[in-house]
Formats: C-alpha cells, sequence, structure tokens
C-alpha cells in the first residue's frame, strides 16, 4: 500500500511497523523496540514515536504495558488491518507457536512475474501452529532477493528470530506493497505434512509483495492459513 500524499511522520512510523507485524514475522506478544531505539531509527522526536504507537494500538495491532513496553498482538487480533484482506485469528485465547522450517539461498522457487525464476534468494519457511495440538495454522514462506550482507543469516539466523528486524538491520524497509488472496481447493501432500494437517483440506491462499522507497522488491511472501481460523474483513 503505497503512503498517503499527507502523511504525517507519526502516520508514517505506524505505517510501516504494521508492514512489519502485517508480514506474521513479529509472533504474538514479541516485544516491539524500544521507544529510544524507535527514535533513533526514524530520526524523530519521542512524542512522534509514541503517536505512531498509539496508531497501532487503536488498531489493535499492539498492546502497551507500562514499565516494560510495546508488544505484538496476534491471537484474535487483526493482523492485516490495511484496505483489502484482513486476516484474524478466531478464538484469541489459542496459543500459538511458530517454528523455522528453513533458512536457505536458493534460486527463487516461487511463481512471481516480477522475479526471475533463477534469481538467488534468501528463503525464510515458517510455520505457525496451536501450542494444544501441534496443528499448523499457517505455512508462510518469504523470499528476499539475495545480498551478501545476508550471509551471516545462514549461520546466525535471523535478528531475535525476525526477518523483518532482519531486512531493517540492513536498511531494508517496505515503503508500499501489493497483496492477492484466494482459495486453494486441496491442500496437496507435501504441505499437509508439513502442516499436520490432512491432504486436500482447503485453505485460504494470500500473497504480499513488498517495495522500498526507491521501488525494488523488498520481499515476497506466501502463506497458506487455516480457512477456519482466517476470514476475510473488508471496511470501506
Amino acid at each position: 500500500m503505497p503512503p498517503p500524499a499527507a502523511e504525517t511522520k507519526s502516520e508514517r512510523i505506524a505505517r510501516l511497523l504494521e508492514a512489519e507485524i502485517r508480514s506474521g514475522a513479529l509472533h504474538d506478544g514479541a516485544a516491539l523496540s524500544s521507544e529510544s531505539a524507535l527514535v533513533a531509527r526514524f530520526a524523530v522526536s519521542r512524542a512522534t514515536v509514541r503517536k505512531g504507537l498509539s496508531l497501532l494500538s487503536e488498531k489493535g495491532l499492539i498492546r502497551t504495558k507500562v514499565g516494560l513496553g510495546s508488544f505484538v498482538t496476534y491471537g484474535g487480533a487483526v493482523i492485516d488491518s490495511g484496505p483489502g484482506w484482513s486476516v484474524a485469528l478466531s478464538g484469541g485465547a489459542a496459543q500459538l507457536g511458530a517454528r523455522i522450517l528453513r533458512i536457505a539461498r536458493i534460486p527463487m522457487d516461487l511463481e512471481l512475474p516480477q522475479m526471475a525464476r533463477d534469481t538467488e534468494v534468501l528463503a525464510v519457511d515458517r510455520l505457525r501452529f496451536r501450542e494444544a495440538t501441534g496443528q499448523a495454522l499457517t505455512l508462510e514462506r518469504a523470499r528476499v532477493p539475495w545480498r551478501e550482507d545476508f550471509a551471516p543469516v545462514l549461520e546466525h539466523g535471523l535478528e531475535q528470530g525476525s526477518l523483518s528486524r532482519t531486512l531493517a538491520a540492513r536498511g531494508l524497509m517496505p515503503a508500499s506493497g501489493e497483496e492477492w488472496a484466494n482459495v486453494l481447493l486441496t491442500l496437496d501432500d507435501g504441505d499437509a505434512r508439513l502442516m499436520g494437517r490432512a491432504a486436500g483440506e482447503p485453505m485460504l491462499r494470500l500473497r504480499r509483495l513488498t517495495r522500498d522507497a526507491g521501488g525494488m522488491i523488498v520481499e515476497y511472501v506466501e502463506s497458506l492459513l487455516d480457512a477456519e481460523a482466517f476470514g476475510l474483513h473488508v471496511e470501506f
């Protein structure tokens, strides 16, 4: 989603942080950077940062604990609150876990017209699941055009377990993007095994492509989502 023409600094902070939350890289309860770190990151005043965090709180994307900081709200809360597709978990009391399946340097293996199939990418595959049953609610495959400064990630992993923070640490910040959604009528055998689900189940399929301020691709993500736990919510 491109930035509004008359966007304020606090709105910009909220939009960029929201994009990181919407990517799914930050799980339920994950801590946002401290106010001081956000002040330094965005080169703004503390009051501006607080206003941006307030905007996220109003959307239900974060909660703030006095003396502790701000934390992502995932279970039962809006994940994508922008115009268009909005995915929300039903049953907010569910305890969710996350597991990274793969971090690797590979040729592009997903269908994306904007990126050639032989383009080298950083691949990050992740499951989110109900801890009570182990059954996956989402399978997310993120692909980022390869850069040599990603090499340490292959050995040491993501920054604080977050792909968005790993990209931000290297100056890769989404400024705009596109999102598509459709129904996948039958889950294939391979993905069913990964998700601990039955082959042939219907799933929601969400695809997101983000670009930086210069129009270059930052990240492409394909997600399969439990059709019973996620849904469409549009306000217009």
